[in-house]
C-alpha cells in the first residue's frame, strides 16, 4: 500500500477497445417474463438484469441473439422495448481526452483522468485532512505489466492532526465496481469534496472528520470505466477471457469471496462469477485493503451476529433502481443482523426517498462487495441503486440524484461508530445557539428538534417510540469516557411524543474564549440514544459589569425595601451598595434594608469584576405609615 507521496502515476492510458470486423449482431434490451422465484434467480444468474417488476412478472436486461434465441427456445416470452434498444445502440462518441476533463454529452460526470487528478487535488489542497493511497491495480495493468491500465486509489479523509487514525471509527464508500454507472463515481467524488470543502464551517462535518475517517474508492473498476466512457454498456472488468471482445470481463460483484459460485460461469456471460473466487486483482485489492480498516467482528458461522456495538459501515454505491440493500443477497433467509440493518436501511432510504429491501428480494446474487464485507467481518454493509437508468442526465442527478443521496451518504457516515445501535434512536436536528456569539459568562440559550420518526416505511414499517431523554456535552461527544453532559428538557415540559421540542441554557461562565461544539443528542422511550447533531458556539473576551437594579419603593415607614440585581456582563462580580442614609452599606447580590426615617434616599451600586466597574444610583422613597384611628362604639 502506497500513500500519495510515492512515484506512481494517477492515470494511464488503456488500450483502445478492439471492434469487431463484419459484426452483425445487435443487442436488445427486452422485458423477459418469468413464473416463478426459481426462474427469476436463473434468469439472474446469467442475465444483466437492469430492472425486476415483481408485481407483473418481468426482468429488463440487454440481450444478444443468441439469448434470445436461447430463452425463447426454452419458453420465456420477451418483449423488445424498443426505446431502450434504441438508446443503446445508438452511435458511439469517441474516446474522450483527457483535456476534455467530462464524458461527451455528460459534463456533469468527471473522466476517470480527471476523476484521478480531483484526488490528487484534494491532497494538495487539505494535505492535514487528505491522504490517497494506491492499494492495488486493474487487470490491464497486472496484465501488461503497467504500460496499459490504471492503479486503484482510496482517498482518506480525517483531521490527521487530531487524535490517533487508526482508532477512529471507520465509513468505507466505494463506486464504480460495474463500469457503465456514471453517477456513482461522480456522487463518491462530490461527497470526498463535499467533506473536505465544509470542514470547519460546518459543525457536524467538522467533528465528523476530527472524530472519524472516512475512505472512498471512486473507480473501483477502471480499466472497465474506460471503455464505458466512449458510450459502451460495459458491467465488467476488462479480462480477456472471452472470445468476443464485446463480452469479456469478471463481473466483480459476483467474484467476492463470500458465497462465491452461483453466478455466471461462462466467460462470455455478463454476470462472469470469475475462475475462482476473488480471481480479479480490482476484487483482491478491495478486500485485502478493507481488511486492513476493519477488526473481524463476526463469527464464522453464517448465523453467527454481529455484536450491537459493532463499529463500521460500509457503502457500495451502483446503479439504477432506486433502492436501498442489505445482505443476504445468496439466500431468502435474513441475516444474524437482519433487524439493525433493515432499521439503517429505513433510516438511510428516509433521505433518498428509495425502497428500502434486503437484497435478495431485488434477485439473489452471489459473491457481492456488501454480502462479502458483512459476511467476513460484520460490517453494517449496503448497496445504494442510484436513480433510473445508467447514462443518468445531467439534470436528473445535479437537481435530485446527488443532493438526496448526500444527505444519505452523511447520515451513514454519523452512524459508523454505532451503526447498530444509533438508527434505532432519534435524530436531533435543527440545533441552534442564541446568541451564538456571547461573551464567556452570559447565558446562552440551545434548542433543538428529536424525532423518532425519519425511516422509510414504504416497505413495511419501523417501531416508533416517544422521546424519553435529551443530553448535550460541549467540546467533546459523549461516547469518550469521562465526558460531562447536562441534560434538556421539554420546550412543553414533558417528554411524551415522538416529535419534541428541547431547549437548555449553557452557563459559559468556565468556557474559554475561541470557538466551541455543542453536541446534542436525544434518546427514545426504549433508551435508544440516537446519533449526535453539533452547533458552534463562539464565546469572546467578558465583559465589564454594566450596573442595574429595580426596587419596590416607595414603601411605608417600617417596611423593608428589597433591591433586585439586574447588572449585566461577565460574572464572577462584586457588589458595594450604600443606601443614602449614612448608615447602611451592603456586600450582597440582592440585599434587602429598613430604613429609620420617612424620605427620599439615594442608593447607589457599584458592580465590579476583572473586566471593569460600573456604579448606577436609584432614588428610593419611604413613606409615613398607615395610622389606623380607632373611634369608640356608640348606641342609637
Amino acid at each position: 500500500m502506497l500513500s500519495s507521496s510515492g512515484s506512481s502515476t494517477l492515470a494511464q492510458k488503456p488500450r483502445s477497445l478492439p471492434m469487431l470486423e463484419g459484426q452483425v449482431e445487435t443487442p436488445v434490451v427486452a422485458q423477459v417474463y418469468y413464473n416463478s422465484s426459481e426462474d427469476l434467480s436463473q434468469l439472474a444468474s446469467y442475465l444483466d438484469i437492469w430492472e425486476v417488476n415483481h408485481e407483473a412478472g418481468f426482468v429488463i436486461a440487454m440481450l444478444s441473439t443468441e439469448q434470445c434465441a436461447s430463452l425463447k427456445q426454452a419458453g420465456y416470452r420477451i418483449v423488445v422495448d424498443q426505446a431502450k434498444t434504441d438508446f443503446l445502440n445508438q452511435p458511439l462518441s469517441p474516446l474522450p481526452g483527457q483535456e476534455t476533463g467530462s464524458i461527451p454529452g455528460y459534463p456533469c460526470y468527471r473522466t476517470l483522468e480527471a476523476d484521478y487528478s480531483s484526488m490528487q487535488d484534494i491532497t494538495t489542497n487539505y494535505p492535514n485532512m487528505a491522504e490517497l493511497f494506491d492499494i492495488g491495480d486493474s487487470w490491464e495493468k497486472v496484465t501488461d505489466g503497467g504500460p496499459v491500465g490504471y492503479d486503484i486509489y482510496a482517498l482518506r479523509l480525517t483531521n490527521e492532526n487530531f487524535g490517533i487514525i487508526d482508532n477512529k471509527p471507520t465509513f468505507f464508500l466505494m463506486a464504480e465496481i460495474h463500469a457503465r454507472e456514471y453517477v456513482t463515481a461522480e456522487t463518491a467524488m462530490r461527497f470526498a469534496e463535499h467533506l473536505v470543502t465544509y470542514y470547519g464551517s460546518d459543525p457536524d462535518i467538522t467533528w465528523l472528520l476530527d472524530y472519524f475517517r472516512v475512505y472512498i474508492v471512486t473507480m473501483a473498476n477502471p480499466d472497465g470505466r474506460k471503455y464505458a466512457e466512449q458510450g459502451y454498456y460495459w458491467r465488467k472488468n476488462t479480462n480477456i477471457g472471452c472470445i468476443d471482445p464485446f463480452s469479456r470481463g469478471v463481473d466483480l460483484n459476483r467474484n467476492h469471496s463470500f458465497h462465491w459460485g452461483d453466478a455466471g460461469i461462462d466467460p462470455c456471460e455478463d454476470t462472469f462469477q470469475g475462475s475462482f473466487p476473488a480471481s480479479e486483482p480490482e476484487t483482491q485489492a478491495i478486500q485485502n485493503f478493507v481488511m486492513t480498516l476493519f477488526p473481524d467482528q463476526r463469527g464464522p458461522d453464517d448465523n453467527d451476529p454481529a455484536a450491537d456495538d459493532t463499529t463500521g459501515v460500509f457503502i457500495s454505491l451502483h446503479s439504477y433502481s432506486q433502492l436501498v440493500l442489505w445482505p443476504w443477497g445468496w439466500t431468502d433467509s435474513q441475516g444474524p443482523n437482519h433487524t439493525q440493518l433493515q432499521t439503517l436501511g429505513r433510516h438511510l432510504a428516509f433521505f433518498n426517498t428509495y425502497t428500502p429491501q434486503q437484497a435478495v428480494n431485488l434477485y439473489p446474487t452471489t459473491g457481492t462487495s456488501d454480502d462479502w464485507s458483512y459476511g467476513e467481518l460484520g460490517i453494517a454493509s449496503y448497496t445504494f441503486e442510484m436513480g433510473t437508468t445508467f447514462f443518468q442526465s445531467c439534470t436528473s442527478f445535479d437537481n435530485t440524484i446527488y443532493p438526496d443521496n448526500l444527505n444519505s451518504l452523511l447520515y451513514a457516515l454519523k452512524t459508523s461508530r454505532r451503526p447498530y445501535m444509533n438508527p434505532a434512536g432519534p435524530d436531533s436536528l435543527n440545533v441552534a445557539v442564541t446568541p451564538n456569539s456571547a461573551p464567556r459568562g452570559t447565558p446562552v440559550q440551545l434548542t433543538a428538534n428529536a424525532n423518532d420518526m425519519r425511516f422509510n416505511n414504504s416497505n413495511g414499517s419501523e417501531p416508533i417510540q416517544n422521546i424519553n431523554e435529551a443530553r448535550i456535552s460541549i467540546d467533546i461527544p459523549s461516547w469518550i469516557s469521562g465526558t460531562v453532559t447536562y441534560p434538556m428538557t421539554a420546550s412543553d415540559g414533558t417528554f411524551n411524543n415522538p416529535i419534541e421540542n428541547m431547549q437548555v441554557t449553557i452557563n459559559t461562565s468556565s468556557l474559554n474564549e475561541g470557538r466551541h461544539t455543542i453536541f446534542v443528542e436525544s434518546m427514545d422511550a426504549f433508551g435508544n440514544w440516537g446519533v449526535s447533531s453539533a452547533v458552534f458556539l463562539n464565546i469572546t473576551q467578558p465583559l465589564a459589569p454594566l450596573a442595574e437594579f429595580s426596587t419596590n419603593s416607595p414603601v411605608k415607614l417600617g417596611q423593608v425595601i428589597r433591591l433586585s440585581n439586574l447588572t449585566t456582563g461577565t460574572i464572577p462580580l462584586s457588589f458595594t451598595w450604600t443606601f443614602g442614609d449614612g448608615i447602611g452599606t451592603s456586600g450582597e447580590a440582592n440585599p434587602s434594608y429598613t430604613y429609620l426615617d420617612i424620605g427620599t434616599y439615594l442608593v447607589t451600586l457599584n458592580a465590579t469584576n476583572n473586566f471593569g466597574s460600573d456604579t448606577i444610583s436609584h432614588s428610593v422613597t419611604i413613606e409615613s405609615p398607615i395610622i389606623q384611628i380607632f373611634l369608640p362604639l356608640t348606641e342609637k
